[in-house]
């Protein structure tokens, strides 16, 4: 069976990026008929954040990308089994006791980049007995590295990328169990895969380096490695690492915007996925059914919110409305009664982009809005005294509709308008920017049907007594 598996830290607020590796994960598994599994690599205890385990779990719901079992897989509960492990490695030969205090390493890193060497341990301790290490062990201070073999080509099968060849004489020896008895991520990850029986391990690009020491370890226990996909990693536009000194690089900034969840999974994928229709917009369902591995791509994909927003209004149109009302509640005001609301979504569905919009788009429907006289009078092109006496006739008209309706407002405001002999433009943007302070805004008409006659007339009379005291 195909099995993936997701490993973030939980070192704060879940990352885009943390989301976007889950979908990679979920759609390979589910594809294939695999499992999806979590595992949470707490291991660098001091970065650890409270609450940041759950945030991870339920960003991952709310996304619709829940693992395939309840069972969570913490590495700070399975430190004997590293500790294990890593004895074993010194049993075979392929691992050894390191001595070296921090300040011997410090000066060796020092010294390597004054000759413009890399940085990397320089084997030390590699040559120590292994049973005088081991006595010493057990008094002095001391961390278990890999015993990485020189003079060997070690090449990493990556399904996107092909060969990648590794020297393994520019490889460290890498730290597996710290002077703690906590294990470096490369020795639990490695153990964690095999026990958890991974078959495709699908992480970002930033760990390729890492790969050849991984295979090492696979190698050196007998054990079958998984294929490795390494993916491109979530960019700015202008190319740049998406970390969380950005607000977008936040799960919980997604949320709090208003985008939806099907938009941002839709946007995600289409960063490293092209569909073989060419298709833009389509569902994670969609996304499962024709994935392969060969429309992935290479090219670092950006985190274009431009794109996005495109995306979260389509998804906007998509959705039943019933579904994207009920998505609407935590950004509903307060004073936005539900039926006022599903009475003006249809007119906002053409121009919402973001969830968090709808406030500064219904306000006007709400509250009586600020009249800007000046905005007024530029529209109507007249003076103050002739733009109220205007609005005094359109109120007059308002007030004789007796069936109030949108066809009844749009013929008698054009009746009226005829009748003045004056342009539709500044006659009818006069009327919107008096009624609703706004120049953009949905059809007329249908603002004014909405509002309701009362609300009209007592508008109308605002606006006057403003323009009257111009």
């Amino acid at each position: 069976m195909i099995k993936t598996r997701l490993a973030p830290s939980p070192t704060g607020d879940p990352h885009i990026g943390t989301v976007f590796q889950a979908l990679l994960d979920y759609i390979v598994a589910k594809k294939f008929n695999g499992q999806f599994l979590v595992r949470i690599e707490d291991t660098d205890r001091k970065r650890e954040v409270a609450g940041a385990e759950a945030a991870i779990f339920s960003a991952l719901d709310w996304f619709g990308l829940s693992p395939d079992t309840n069972q969570i897989f913490r590495q700070s509960e399975r430190l004997k089994i590293y500790q294990e492990q890593a004895q074993k490695l010194i049993q075979l030969g392929h691992a050894y006791y390191c001595f070296c205090s921090s300040e011997r390493l410090t000066q060796v890193r020092e010294e390597q980049t004054k000759l413009g060497q890399p940085p990397m341990y320089d084997r030390h301790c590699r040559g120590l007995d292994p049973v005088a290490a081991a006595k010493r062990s057990q008094s002095e201070p001391h961390v278990i590295r890999l015993k990485v073999p020189r003079n060997q080509t070690i090449v990493v099968n990556d399904l996107l990328r092909g060969e990648v060849k590794f020297d393994s004489n520019i490889i460290d020896d890498q730290v597996l169990l710290k002077s703690d008895g906590w294990p470096t991520y490369h020795l639990a990850a490695t153990v964690d895969d095999h026990l958890m029986a991974i078959t495709h391990v699908i992480r970002g690009e930033e760990w390729l380096s890492s790969a050849p020491k991984h295979l090492l370890i696979y190698q050196f226990f007998n054990w079958q490695p998984p294929l490795f996909i390494h993916t491109p990693i979530l960019r700015n536009p202008d190319r740049s690492k998406l970390s969380k000194r950005h607000g977008h690089a936040s799960v919980n900034w997604y949320i709090k915007e208003g985008y939806l969840k099907e938009a941002v999974i839709n946007f995600l994928a289409t960063r490293v996925w092209n569909h073989p229709e060419g298709k833009e917009v389509f569902s994670l369902d969609e996304l499962i059914k024709h994935f392969e591995f060969k429309d992935l791509h290479l090219t670092g994909p950006i985190a274009d919110i431009n794109k996005l927003n495109w995306l979260n209004s389509q998804w906007l149109r998509l959705l039943p409305e019933a579904e994207v009302l009920k998505r609407l509640k935590p950004f509903q005001p307060k004073n936005l009664a539900d039926d006022k609301l599903k009475q003006i979504w249809p007119l906002l569905a053409e121009r919402i982009v973001k969830l968090s919009e709808l406030d500064d788009l219904t306000s006007y429907f709400v509250t009586q809005p600020k009249i800007e006289a000046a905005a007024v009078l530029k529209e109507s092109g007249m003076p103050a005294e002739k733009t109220a006496e205007y609005l005094l006739q359109v109120s007059k008209v308002v007030s004789s509709i007796t069936e109030w309706s949108v066809v009844n407002l749009e013929t008698k405001l054009h009746e009226l308008q005829a009748k003045l002999d004056l342009k539709p433009r500044p006659a009818f943007m006069t009327i919107r920017l008096a009624v609703t302070g706004r120049s953009a805004t949905p059809p007329l008409f249908d603002v004014l049907y909405i509002l309701g006659k009362e609300e009209v007339i007592k508008r109308l009379a605002y606006a006057q007594k403003i323009l009257e005291n111009k």
